[in-house]
């Protein structure tokens, strides 16, 4: 329901651009620093995206729209074990960005919106005694939100911090009395990425 409601929304703001909105395609990359949260502790592991990206500006002062479509890899390691577990997806974020001009040559944004996710990973048993295995969801939801710079219309770096809002994966074990144990886990990320505009 949420999803259509907002794919509904998009879809009106989208026909309601007057025809003056000016469109820029590009290729954007980037950094993820992973966090896990649910089920035991890990390491933080890095991991990259890449990918195709559209932005929309409209001739309202400082308001514009872009969207990506990014293969995205993450990775946690699992605390004292060899184990490790990456997730790896495709990745649709929709962000509202709004921008000041510094100057004719630098334009500050902050930015934030939703995160839609397509799993590409296999589902994995994990070997470290009491876990017995790690199960992805197909797919998932999140929000990202932060801060960026474009330099000369063309280049452009962003900070943001990406916020599942619901089940990424399920860890399955058995406690030390032999009851079988369910939690749920939630893959985080901190993100460094930058875009060239052509």
């Amino acid at each position: 329901m949420k999803k259509s409601l907002f794919i509904a929304i998009l879809s009106i703001m989208m026909i309601a651009m007057p025809s003056k909105a000016e469109v820029n395609f590009g290729i954007r990359g980037g950094y993820n620093i992973t966090n896990l949260t649910g089920g035991f502790t890990q390491d933080n592991k890095s991991g990259f995206y890449v990918g195709p990206t559209v932005k929309f500006t409209v001739p309202i002062v400082g308001l514009s729209l872009d969207a990506s479509a990014l293969y995205d890899q993450r990775g946690v390691k699992i605390n004292g074990s060899d184990e490790s577990l990456k997730l790896q997806s495709i990745n649709i974020p929709i962000n509202i960005r709004y921008g000041l001009g510094l100057s004719s040559l630098v334009n500050v944004f902050a930015f934030a919106g939703p995160q839609f996710g397509f799993n590409l990973s296999s589902d994995k048993a994990i070997d470290m005694g009491s876990v017995s295995g790690w199960t992805f969801r197909s797919s998932n939801f999140s929000l990202n939100f932060g801060i960026g710079a474009t330099v000369m219309k063309h280049v452009e770096i962003k900070a943001n911090y990406n916020l599942a809002l619901g089940r990424t994966a399920n860890l399955t074990y058995a406690d030390g009395l032999g009851n079988v144990i369910s939690a749920d886990t939630k893959y985080n990320a901190w993100q460094i990425g930058a875009c060239y505009w052509f």
